[in-house]
């Protein structure tokens, strides 16, 4: 007479608000998560309030074991390995799995990363790939191994990047269609059915954008800096130095019918129809949002309509 199958049983590592809908859909796929592993709370805004990850936040309201670690020392490979995983399932967690780590599950590491490997390894997958133009990126499951983004390839899903698409949203519509992807291949492997293939083809990095990233250079072409102002939307933020300060940007539009602009002119107009131009390397971009130092987010027109028809205006 045999027992009970003893139930698949799987560890969930990931940090931020990109990574939540990868964790309720296992739990919502009737997957055993046996206990969430993320970054310890963080100090947030400017009482710097000590406030759990996104993912720590609904794995509390789900019910589940939260183990908190910024690095996966002794102590919290200890935790691990209390829960009896069979896999662990990795989503933005935020820090480097040791090689010890690796081999303590009987199926290792399964990362969800947002990019078609090999292209994007790397930190900042969808903001590179809106930076650079691709007309298509997605999501991939591999196996995690001591290699950055190295590992052989369970699945794969394509998401075409819209002219419009700033890398949050990209990453908003890739966190939902990457947790079925990751769920599919947990069955697969608890199944014992998944194939990890090889990656091939070309490689490309993807390193963690900094602050100077979305420093724009209005001598570059206007495609290429709406790119890159939708690129590090929401972060790390795009921005430019009017008067000595750092003065924030949202998306622009493209105005081809404005050639006339120098590279970081702005050209105001108030009233009714309140806008501000700015001159590019080719034509001129459309502001649509901005944010002045020590102020708010607001409508670039609001901006211009305070300034009326001032002509000295000029981003550096």
């Amino acid at each position: 007479m045999t027992g009970t199958p003893r139930p698949f049983r799987v560890l969930f590592a990931g940090t931020p608000q990109v990574a939540v809908p990868s964790l309720e859909n296992l739990v919502e796929s009737g997957f055993e998560v046996a206990a969430v592993l993320t970054r310890e709370d963080a100090p947030v805004g400017r009482k710097k309030t000590l406030t759990p990850s996104p993912v720590a936040a609904r794995a509390q309201e789900l019910g589940l074991p939260v183990i908190r670690a910024n690095r996966i020392d002794d102590q919290a490979m200890a935790a691990i390995a209390k829960t009896e995983a069979d896999v662990a399932a990795i989503v933005a967690y935020g820090g480097l799995v040791p090689e010890l780590a690796l081999q303590m599950l009987r199926h290792g590491w399964v990362n969800l990363h947002f990019s078609l490997l090999p292209a994007w390894r790397g930190a900042a997958p969808v903001q590179h790939a809106v930076i650079h133009g691709d007309d298509v990126t997605g999501a991939s499951t591999f196996q995690l191994e001591k290699g950055l983004d190295t590992g052989p390839v369970y699945g794969t899903l394509t998401e075409t990047i819209r002219p419009e698409d700033t890398s949050g949203e990209l990453l908003t519509r890739l966190s939902n269609s990457g947790a079925i992807l990751l769920a599919q291949t947990l069955s697969a492997i608890s199944m014992d059915k998944a194939v990890a293939v090889p990656q091939s083809g070309d490689v490309t990095l993807a390193p963690k954008l900094g602050l100077e990233d979305g420093h724009i250079d209005w001598k570059q072409p206007a495609l290429a800096l709406r790119r890159r102002i939708n690129g590090v939307t929401p972060e790390p933020g795009a921005w430019t130095m009017l008067q000595g300060q750092r003065f924030k940007l949202g998306p622009v539009v493209l105005r081809q019918d404005r050639q006339d602009l120098r590279p970081g002119q702005v050209e105001l107009a108030s009233g009714g129809a309140a806008s501000a131009l700015v001159g590019t390397g080719s034509c001129a971009v459309q502001l649509q949002q901005v944010q002045p130092a020590g102020k708010k987010m607001m409508a670039a027109a609001d901006w211009a309509r305070g300034l009326g028809q001032r002509e000295d205006v000029h981003f550096e």
